[in-house]
């Protein structure tokens, strides 16, 4: 009998399914098919804008049933998920008209004398085939913002989902393939470790780009290990948040409960690190603690939850061990901090926190948010930029000077004002700086990077 995959609901440990755990083999087989499709059935712009047209239609209309495979197997609140059934269509929808309006641009040879009397121009062809390696915590989102691009590029993907999230893939693929018109070898899911699956993948001679989305480690130690490889790394962060007095800090609050903790705090953008003004410092806190409190927490499937489960008991284990080691070294709890009778960690506020502590420091992703007191606005960019990461960072304030000083010394790839750093548009160029990776996402941007630049000319 083949090894197979047995997936849990993270909330309450029930088994949701099984998926094959399969091999090198597999993805060799996956790549094959793949790189045969590219040759033998190339795709043409007309046809792929209307499997994206059409993807982006049935999502909409499938937006529930999407909704409760996320809800089950990623513990993300059935609210929640159905945001990201609603985005994952929009995303459709923006790799549609670039599939659309994908084309070279006009060289003029003739600016030079052995140029005239020639034509020249590029063609945008795709790169290859992609190896996507997808995350647990956006599981049908962050795989549409790959394979959506991926379809606009006329390039086949072979998708190695999350082994704790598959199902979304799977159901994707499904719907891609038999209600979208796109071809099955186009669109193959392997399932499987990262060790085995996404290893092969990346080491294998005939896959042109990685794209993958996790944490820092995993996607560096890819970026070495495939050197002749075009990767496309989206990573971490430790999303910082500056309030100033001036600045509306109960409307920050009031966002702050969502981004700090929607899907229990598992974002690469959800707002870990606050700095706010001392002088507004202790309001703001109370404030936001009695948000963090009235939070709903429990089963993912019940419409009222707003935070339930992390992925994993481990997970939840790791983020209550990084809480405790805060208070040890000098920061309060002012909201949660507690493990309740269904084993969900509650969503905590850590009051007094300082750089060093591990929920400032690192990337928490769980449903933890740090406030930390600041003298001037200098200090509170200095203590933002302090990190080895470099995703989205926010500023509050009523001044637009500050806001421009803000935008130009925040060294992050997006900086927003009077919005938290976990907004995200999914048309816009999302991606980090130094741990935080080395791509932009967004259908328009992502399209470029899987295609090449081919030079035409014409005498």
């Amino acid at each position: 009998m083949s090894a197979v995959i047995t997936v849990r609901s993270p909330y309450d440990d029930s088994v949701i399914g099984e998926v094959p755990a399969q091999t090198a083999a597999d993805v060799d087989r996956a790549v094959a098919i793949a790189k045969q499709a590219l040759h033998a059935n190339p795709l043409p712009l007309w046809k792929r804008a209307e499997i994206l047209d059409r993807a982006a239609l049935r999502l909409t209309e499938r937006r529930e049933e999407f909704a409760q495979i996320i809800a089950r197997e990623a513990a993300k609140p059935i609210r929640t998920a159905r945001v990201e059934a609603e985005r994952a269509a929009g995303t459709f929808q923006f790799a549609a008209a670039e599939a659309r309006t994908l084309s070279g641009e006009m060289i003029p040879l003739d600016a030079i004398p052995s140029g005239e009397g020639k034509l020249g121009f590029t063609l945008r062809v795709p790169i290859g085939v992609i190896g996507a390696i997808a995350p647990f915590n956006f599981p049908l989102n962050l795989v549409v913002h790959k394979v959506g691009p991926a379809i606009a590029a006329g390039c086949p993907v072979v998708l190695k989902p999350a082994s704790q999230t598959p199902f979304s893939s799977l159901a994707l693929a499904r719907m891609l393939i038999d209600e979208c018109g796109l071809p099955a070898e186009y669109l193959q899911v392997v399932t499987g470790s990262g060790g085995t699956v996404g290893n092969a993948l990346v080491d294998h001679p005939d896959i042109a780009l990685i794209t993958f989305t996790g944490s820092p480690d995993v996607g560096w130690s890819i970026r070495a290990r495939a050197p002749r490889k075009r990767v496309g790394l989206e990573l971490g962060n430790n999303a910082p948040c500056i309030i100033q007095p001036d600045g509306d800090w109960r409307s920050a609050a009031a966002k702050i409960k969502v981004a700090g903790f929607s899907h229990a705090g598992q974002s690469c953008i959800s707002t870990q690190r606050v700095f706010v003004h001392r002088s507004i410092a202790a309001e703001f806190t109370a404030e936001l603690a009695a948000h963090v409190d009235s939070l709903i927490v429990g089963d993912p499937l019940d419409d009222a939850t707003e935070v339930s489960a992390l992925i994993s008991t481990a997970e939840r284990d790791r983020v209550v061990g990084w809480i405790e080691e805060a208070t040890a070294a000098g920061a309060t709890i002012a909201a949660g901090g507690v493990v309740q009778a269904d084993g969900v960690l509650r969503p905590t506020l850590i009051a007094n926190a300082s750089h060093e502590m591990k929920v400032c420091s690192q990337e928490v992703f769980g449903p933890v948010v740090a406030v930390a007191a600041y003298d001037t606005l200098d200090e509170a960019i200095a203590l933002a930029n302090d990190t080895r990461f470099g995703l989205q960072a926010s500023i509050f304030t009523a001044d637009i000077t500050v806001a421009l000083h803000a935008v130009r010394t925040l060294d992050f790839g997006g900086v927003l004002v009077n919005e938290v750093p976990t907004w995200r548009a999914d048309q816009q160029p999302y991606g980090g700086l130094r741990d935080s990776g080395n791509t932009r996402e967004g259908p328009a941007y992502s399209v470029r990077e899987m295609t090449e630049i081919k030079m035409v000319v014409l005498s």
